[in-house]
């Protein structure tokens, strides 16, 4: 703890921002309510402060953007990660100003937990992937809605939804009553906007990824089994930077992909995954260990992906592909469900990831 820095707790919301001041001393504090307008913020920041600044507030639906104001003017500012924030058992009143104070007080000693904010770059990228995974959801329930339609009327098909024979008998079914040929012509239209919608989304993001800094760790990545183009961006846009975690057990940790545990003494009792971190990634991992329940085999598709990508790579998906595909299998025939097999195979295929595109392991490799 040095004297000369004054630690900022910000409770940021869209309209207002509540902010509190604690001198390195820790007992002259200086508290305060302005819009969440970044000019103001800094030349009362700066009009109050004495020495350093050194500001926080809570990730949650602002974003980073306040961060990177702050940094633009010179004021370090860290984004601090809700869910690992000391909590008293024993608090019963939650306000903003409360809030403020505790992460001043909380930012001094030292016992706040920073989230790695991405750059605006990563960010964007991000919330494309994001915004396709949205557009597929509308599409699914659109489909839904138009299925349960028929289905409520009778109205049914065969084997084989969303096939071109199931489209185009779709175009052929009439209403004898207007008003319900109308909502059908609706909720049909509305199935096709969606899947224009995500397949325009679909070609902005394999055409982002074949651009720096992208291109890259995604060929990479797309030498597994399981991971395409639209994994590979999750992944890779998602954690923005394998380079962060220094050993597999942190980013496994940092996905919530190990059990959780409550031990005492001589007890120890272990739990369900912990689910903490980026479910996004989670969700994409858990998707690709699935494919690794059937024997290693490198299909057609697979084998294009890997065309021109350096060996040591291929060699380690391969590698991967060998003991997971036990690791599924030696579960299963021990006993256990299926889904946790899953995941613990979700589990290790972290440490593949983490091997190909951890840098230093990469030199290792190569050397």
């Amino acid at each position: 703890m040095r004297d000369d820095i004054t630690y900022v707790g910000m409770d940021v919301h869209k309209r207002q921002t509540k902010v509190a001041m604690v001198r390195a001393d820790g007992k002259d504090v200086v508290e305060w309510s302005c819009a969440t307008e970044t000019k103001r913020l800094v030349r009362r920041l700066k009009k109050e402060a004495e020495g350093e600044l050194l500001c926080c507030y809570e990730a949650g639906p602002c974003g980073y953007w306040v961060q990177r104001e702050l940094a633009k003017s010179g004021i370090r500012c860290i984004v601090v990660a809700p869910s690992l924030i000391p909590r008293k058992p024993g608090e019963r009143i939650k306000t903003d100003r409360r809030d403020a104070l505790k992460l001043a007080r909380l930012l001094r000693v030292g016992e706040l937990t920073e989230v790695h904010p991405p750059s605006r770059q990563d960010e964007a990228a991000r919330d494309l992937c994001r915004a396709r995974e949205d557009a597929k959801g509308d599409l699914k329930r659109s489909r839904h809605r138009l299925q349960k339609y028929l289905d409520r009327r009778g109205v049914l098909w065969g084997k084989g939804s969303w096939t071109l024979a199931h489209r185009a008998w779709l175009r052929t079914v009439k209403f004898p009553e207007a008003v319900e040929q109308a909502v059908f012509d609706d909720y049909l239209a509305t199935v096709e906007w969606n899947e224009e919608r995500v397949k325009g989304l679909q070609e902005r993001l394999e055409a982002l990824s074949e651009q720096a800094p992208y291109a890259e760790p995604v060929s990479l990545l797309r030498c597994f089994r399981g991971i395409d183009t639209v994994s590979a961006m999750t992944l890779v846009t998602e954690l923005h930077g394998f380079m962060r975690f220094e050993s597999p057990r942190a980013l496994m940790n940092y996905l919530g992909m190990v059990p959780s545990e409550d031990s005492t003494g001589e007890r120890r009792r272990q739990g369900s995954i912990t689910k903490t971190g980026n479910g996004h990634v989670r969700r994409i991992l858990v998707e690709a260990a699935w494919h690794y329940r059937h024997r290693p085999y490198v299909s057609r598709a697979l084998r294009a992906r890997r065309a021109g990508q350096p060996g040591h790579v291929v060699a380690l998906a391969d590698r991967a592909q060998q003991r997971l595909h036990r690791r599924y299998w030696r579960l299963v025939s021990r006993g256990k469900a299926t889904n946790k097999a899953v995941v613990a195979v979700g589990r290790e295929l972290i440490g593949f990831l983490w091997a190909v595109l951890y840098p230093q392991s990469l030199e290792t490799q190569q050397a």
